[in-house]
Order: C-alpha cells, then sequence, then structure tokens
C-alpha cells in the first residue's frame, strides 16, 4: 500500500509545478515570509520552562504558529494531534472520553499532558477526557509539542510529552484598541460550528483578551453506509431476550462541544484567566447493536473548568520569579447514564468529579552568560468522586458519604460513592549550560512527595550539540512516573439481576472493582534527534526513540468476593502486572518554497516506524495495542497571491493493533477483521487505510478581512475503520464517517 501511495505524492508536486507555470502579474500584494529558518528560530517555552528556540532544546519538539494552523485547517486539538508523526488516533472508539489516541507509543490522555499558556487543562485528578472539537484552536497564537518523558519539569503524567496552546499577551500589540476574528461554519451531517476570538489593548499595562466556540453535529448515520455492522440484533442480558430485533431504535451518534476562554493582562507581570471547555456525546459511543441502545438521552458530558492567575517578579538583575496559582475542576453531569448489556438495557447513572487546586513558586537564575539555573517549589491538592452503577442520578447537594443508595434487585445492598482526597509536594532543579557554540547540556531532576504512592525522583539529561548551522544533534534521556488515576484505583462497576446461588447469595456480574493498593507506573525513555537542513528553507527532523514502562496498570482477573449476602463472579480489576517497552524512528521533512512572484508553498510529511510489546501479567508479550506499525503523512498548501489556497492532506496507514488478543465468538457481534485464534506476539488487527483531506481557501474577501473555506474530509468516501476492542462486547472495528464538507466563512479584525 505504501508504494501505490508514492505516485499520489508525485502527483502533488508535480501538480504544485505545473501551477507555478502561471505567469506571474506585476502588482501582487506583499507575499508571506517563507524563511523557514524564522520560524525554526522562533522561540518555545514549553521544553525547558524558558524561552528558547528549538535548537537551543535537547527535547525533540514541533512548534505550529498561527498561520501554519490555519493554513492546514487545525480546527482543534485532535486535529493536530492526529496529524503528528509518531502519533495513531482512532476516532469515536470510546465512551467516555469519545477519541483514543497513542503518541510514540503511549496509549491515552491520561499520559500527556495538555496545558493552556502553561496551566493544565486536562483531568484534574489525572484520568482521561475527551480530545476533540472541544479543543479549539481559535485563540491559539502557537502550539508546542514536546515529545517524550517530561517529568523533571512537570511531574506526574508527562509520560508521553506536552502539549502546550500559547495564546498572545493583549499588552503587547503595538497600538491601543481591538482585534479579533469570528467565523461561522455549516456543513453535511447537520455540522455547524461558530467561533469567535477579541483582544484589545486598553492601555499600555491593561489588555483583555475574550473568546469561545460552539459545535455540534449530528454526524452521518452509520448503519446506511455500513449496513453490515449496524444489523439490528437482539439485545440480550444473560442469555435472556430484553430487546427484539425487530423492535430496535435507529442508530445516532451525534456530538456538540463548546469552550470560553478570557484572559487579563496588566502589563508583563501579572496575568489572569479563565477556561472551560465541554463535550457531549453518546454513552453508547463505540458499542454496536448486541451492546447497547442507541439513546440519544444517554448523554456523556464532561465539563473542565480552570482558573489561574500568575505573577511574574524580579529579585535581582540576574533573578527573577513566578508565582503561579490555578485551580481546575473537571465534572460529568450527574444525568449521564448507560444503557447496555451489563446492565438489563436500563438506566446505570455515572457520576465523575476531578478537582485540583495548586500553587508554584519557580525562579530563573542567570548565573553568567554560558550558565543559567532554575527551579521551583509546588503544592497540589486533589480531589475526586467515582461513581458508577448507580439506580439514579448522583446528588450533587449531598457528600459522597450521604447518598444512601443501593444496589438494584438486592434485599438493600449498600451502594457506596468511591472518592478520595490527596495532595503532592513537588520541587525541581534545572541547570543548562553552553559550553561553546557547539555543545550545551541540560541537567535536572524533580522530587514529588505523593500523599498516597510516596516519593518519586525523576532525573532528566540532554545534550545538544551543533557542528554547523545544518546539522543539529540532540540525546535526551528521562524518567517519568505516573500515578493511578481515581478511575483506576477507585471506580468499581456491576450489576445484580436478582438471580441468587443455591445459599441465597445474590450473585452479581461484570463487576469490576477497585485497588487502593496499586503503584505509580515508571517509565524510562532514551531518544536522539537530527535536524538536518541542507537548503535554508528545507528541513528533515529525525527522532529515534527507546521507551520502557514498569508496574504497568492493566486489567486483570481479580478473585471472586464471596460474603454470606453476596458472590460477584469472575470480577476484574487494575493492577500492576505488566510492562511495556517501545522502540521507533520518527522522520519529519519540511519545504518551504516561492515560484515566480505569485506562487507560494508549503509541503510537509512525516513517516513513522514503531515496534513494541506489552506483558500484562500471565507471560505472554503481545504486540502493543492501537499502533501502526508504519504510517505515512503528507500535505501541502499552494497559494496564490495569498488571494487562493488549496491544501491537500493525506494519511496512511498499515493494520493498527486494536485492544483484544482473541476474536469475538458472540454471533450477535459484528465480523472482527481478526483470525478467532491469534498467535503471540501477533494481536487482533484493524486493517489499514489511507485517507485524503482537501482544503481550499478564498482570501482577501470583504476588503481583504475575509476568507471562505471549503473543508472536505475524506474526500474519495472512503469506507474504512479505526481500531477498538478495547471490551468483549464493543466494536473491534469500528467505522468511520464517510466524505463531510463544511462551509466556513472567517472574518478578521
Amino acid at each position: 500500500m505504501a508504494l501505490r501511495l508514492i505516485p499520489l505524492a508525485l502527483a502533488l508536486c508535480y501538480c504544485a509545478k505545473a501551477l507555478a507555470a502561471t505567469p506571474s502579474l506585476e502588482d501582487v500584494q506583499q507575499l508571506l515570509d517563507l524563511s523557514l529558518e524564522e520560524l525554526i528560530a522562533t522561540p518555545v517555552v514549553t521544553a525547558s520552562r524558558q524561552s528558547e528556540t528549538r535548537d537551543q532544546t535537547p527535547a525533540h519538539v514541533m512548534v505550529f504558529t498561527r498561520e501554519q494552523i490555519r493554513q492546514r485547517r487545525y480546527q482543534n486539538l485532535a486535529d493536530l494531534l492526529e496529524d503528528l508523526p509518531g502519533v495513531n488516533f482512532q476516532r469515536g472508539t470510546k465512551s467516555s472520553q469519545f477519541n483514543q489516541f497513542t503518541v510514540q507509543g503511549y496509549l491515552g490522555p491520561n499520559k500527556l499532558v495538555l496545558m493552556l499558556d502553561g496551566i493544565r487543562i486536562g483531568q484534574p485528578s489525572g484520568g482521561n477526557i475527551p480530545v476533540a472539537e472541544n479543543l479549539a484552536l481559535y485563540h491559539a497564537k502557537q502550539v508546542e509539542v514536546v515529545f517524550g518523558p517530561a517529568a523533571a519539569l512537570y511531574g506526574a503524567d508527562a509520560v508521553a510529552g506536552v502539549v502546550n496552546i500559547i495564546t498572545d499577551n493583549a499588552t503587547s500589540a503595538t497600538a491601543n484598541g481591538a482585534s479579533g476574528s469570528f467565523s461561522v461554519g455549516l456543513g453535511r451531517f447537520g455540522s455547524r460550528d461558530t467561533s469567535f476570538f477579541t483582544s484589545a489593548k486598553i492601555s499600555e499595562r491593561l489588555g483583555i483578551s475574550v473568546g469561545g466556540h460552539s459545535q455540534r453535529s449530528d454526524r452521518a448515520p452509520l448503519d446506511e453506509f455500513y449496513p453490515d455492522d449496524f444489523q439490528k440484533v437482539d439485545g440480550q442480558f444473560n442469555g435472556r431476550t430484553v430487546l427484539p430485533a425487530a423492535t430496535r431504535e435507529a442508530y445516532t451518534g451525534g456530538i456538540r462541544s463548546s469552550s470560553v476562554f478570557a484572559r487579563l493582562d496588566l502589563g508583563e507581570p501579572l496575568t489572569a484567566g479563565f477556561y472551560r471547555h465541554r463535550f457531549n456525546s453518546l454513552t453508547s459511543t463505540g458499542d454496536p447493536y448486541a451492546m447497547a441502545r442507541y439513546d440519544r438521552a444517554a448523554q456523556w458530558q464532561t465539563t473542565n473548568d480552570t482558573v489561574y492567575a500568575r505573577y511574574r517578579h524580579r529579585l535581582g538583575e540576574n533573578l527573577h520569579g513566578k508565582l503561579t496559582l490555578d485551580h481546575a475542576q473537571m465534572q460529568v453531569d450527574p444525568r449521564a447514564y448507560y444503557s447496555n448489556a451489563y446492565n438489563d438495557f436500563g438506566r446505570s447513572y455515572s457520576y465523575v468529579q476531578g478537582k485540583r487546586t495548586g500553587i508554584e513558586e519557580s525562579l530563573h537564575w542567570q548565573v553568567n552568560e554560558r550558565h543559567q539555573v532554575q527551579g521551583g517549589l509546588g503544592w497540589q491538592e486533589y480531589t475526586a468522586i467515582e461513581a458508577a452503577s448507580m439506580p439514579q442520578p448522583y446528588n450533587t447537594d449531598l457528600s459522597p458519604t450521604d447518598q444512601g443508595m443501593v444496589y438494584p434487585n438486592t434485599p438493600g445492598f449498600r451502594l457506596d460513592t468511591p472518592h478520595t482526597r490527596f495532595h503532592n509536594l513537588s520541587a525541581y532543579v534545572q541547570w543548562q549550560a553552553q559550553w561553546s557554540e557547539q555543545l550545551s547540556s541540560v541537567a535536572g531532576v524533580r522530587l514529588d512527595r505523593h500523599s498516597v504512592y510516596g516519593s518519586s525522583i525523576n532525573p532528566r539529561l540532554g545534550v545538544v550539540f551543533a557542528p554547523s548551522k545544518n546539522h543539529v544533534f540532540k540525546a535526551l534521556y528521562g524518567q517519568a512516573f505516573r500515578a493511578p488515576s481515581p478511575e483506576e484505583s477507585l471506580s468499581t462497576i456491576g450489576h445484580f439481576d436478582g438471580r441468587q446461588d443455591a445459599d441465597g447469595r445474590y450473585i452479581g456480574t461484570h463487576f469490576r472493582v477497585g485497588n487502593e493498593h496499586l503503584e505509580p507506573e515508571t517509565v524510562r525513555s532514551l531518544s536522539l534527534t537530527w535536524d538536518w537542513r541542507p537548503a535554508q528553507n528545507l528541513n528533515f527532523s529525525t527522532n529515534l526513540y527507546h521507551s520502557r514502562i514498569s508496574h504497568l496498570v492493566v486489567n486483570m482477573p481479580t478473585a471472586d468476593v464471596i460474603t454470606p449476602q453476596m458472590w460477584l463472579q469472575n470480577p476484574e480489576t487494575k493492577g500492576n502486572a505488566g510492562y511495556q517497552f517501545q522502540r521507533g524512528l520518527d522522520i519529519s521533512a519540511q519545504w518551504r518554497f516561492r515560484w515566480g512572484r505569485n506562487w507560494t508553498g508549503d509541503l510537509w510529511g512525516s513517516a513513522s516506524w514503531i515496534h513494541g510489546r506489552i506483558n500484562t501479567g500471565n507471560g505472554i508479550e503481545w504486540q502493543i495495542p492501537y499502533v501502526a506499525s508504519r504510517q505515512l503523512k503528507l500535505g501541502t498548501t499552494l497559494r496564490w497571491r495569498d488571494q487562493w489556497s488549496i491544501t491537500p492532506k493525506l494519511r496512511w496507514s498499515s493494520s493498527t493493533t486494536n485492544g483484544r488478543t482473541k476474536a469475538p465468538a458472540n454471533p450477535l457481534l459484528p465480523a472482527a477483521h481478526c483470525s478467532s485464534t491469534p498467535s503471540a506476539p501477533t494481536r487482533c488487527s484493524t486493517p489499514g487505510a489511507a485517507v485524503l483531506d482537501l482544503h481550499l481557501g478564498w482570501h482577501q474577501l470583504l476588503d481583504g478581512k475575509a476568507t471562505l473555506w471549503l473543508d472536505v474530509t475524506n474526500v474519495l468516501d472512503k469506507r474504512y475503520y479505526a481500531a477498538g476492542g478495547g471490551g468483549s462486547m464493543t466494536f473491534w472495528d469500528m467505522p468511520q464517517q464517510p466524505r463531510r464538507w463544511m462551509l466556513t466563512l472567517d472574518y478578521r479584525f
């Protein structure tokens, strides 16, 4: 398949060259700055928590400017992540978080730190959240992506890397007044998307930025496009038909999202902000008819709120500090419920809440021209609630211990609400040295003292060697730990259907019980990066990495729970039973070009390879899940006078491993693209696919302030699948969206 894509890539280049043959005109407007050197020199702050260029940090970093985000049509963080080398993105496969993804083999949002202006905006207590349309990029000045463990600077969960959305300081504008943008989009399958952003410099020391977005889509009726995968079958519970196939409901799978952003700048010293992002999807996401009821009211709505303040202060000529306070809360709407084969197709309510309050003081000391030291001390307080399998909505006016619920179909077994409170004390120090013009180094260490999991030390050591301006070599070793989230350590899920054994015990089925004795996962990683610039506007980047996770938290069977009143049969729990290792290679390239006086362009692409194994505690090593061993991603933006642009993007992957090692035997489930008896290390996998997207822009409208965009995804209307299979009754191969289009008017003022 990869070989068949080469002619398409060559065709894109040929078309670009043919278009360039258009005679140039004398009255062209000023073209965009095409210097790739200036792009590479764009200051980044995420890799070392201070302003530096890409070449100064030993980490593998990618930076996306506002113009790149706009031209490549990264509407949200999911779009951007999907285009990164080493990232496997599976859309619409998982109920509580909607999308699933891996970054260089690391699975899930709980291993990637998401930040806005250096403030965490992920799940406050460390679990998973949706990374989808909710994280829109209307306010982004640039997005910085740091690959690999960054726990020495950012602490727990900085395993796969850090993504930081950077916004503008309103007081940095050259003149007083307001500027901004708004957009309105309509598209296929009832898709609607609006956003706005405005930034006003009121005085030299006062600036305000405000923005927001709202999005919704009915999404495609997948039962019409994939009729074999959405055949209406009986809904069964413990072998008993609850929903006859003839009475089954129509498929539905709509989503909604929104966000609000506000930032206040009092000059350089003080910044305060608020950010809310919200996402709605059905709790039946990723489930076939045999598993769930497609109930439009069964919504999983996640709301994340973050408020923060940062004060920058100077303690001496070469010493300055930064005090940061933040508070975050994530809440799932208490009306969220599941209606599926685990609860008799009735209603089982869930409620999740996570809170974090933090304070950190960091200092930066410029020792001399060649050496600088920075460090910090912080405190974080957390609370979490993980309630599931409830017969009624959680009452947020009562404490977790006062809910007074009992398990249905029992004589009154108390249903406890798992909750916890914990804190963490952190300290870090990092030393950066410029030994010569060609050689620099960084060494750092972070100490975390967790009230539940004890102390953890995470070092970081890196070297940068630049023998010439055309070659930059980097080596970075890092360690990280990930504290188990309350979702993993506390959450208890299960159902009683009223059955009793011969001794009168009530039988509980499909239970997952908590494990408060979990230990943190530990990660060790080594990466080698080579940046090669054979020409001024041509850059190649090669990143070779090797990582190993110990004490891996995995699902595992546990002993039956038997009391005089109940019997939980074949329950599961989370345990530190496994380990995982992976090694991979990501090669990316970017070329900026100009043809004549009218045509400019940007060609980018990446090729990725990964090999890894996972042991879940049974002594057998399997392929790591949710990765394609080979990926190819290509894109180009061609611009004529900055009045027209065309951006085709192509993604190809080999088969992607899914979450299971044995194909389903249930005849009611859709057939899986998997041998019924795969042998280690081969895991069940989902066929690979090539998907082409196209973005057309008509610029300089309405006095040069507006752009009309036509975005077409899956241009060739291909039927393809994402890797699922996280549960025995879920889709193993999740059908993906057919061709979609959206027309958007973007107005900037």
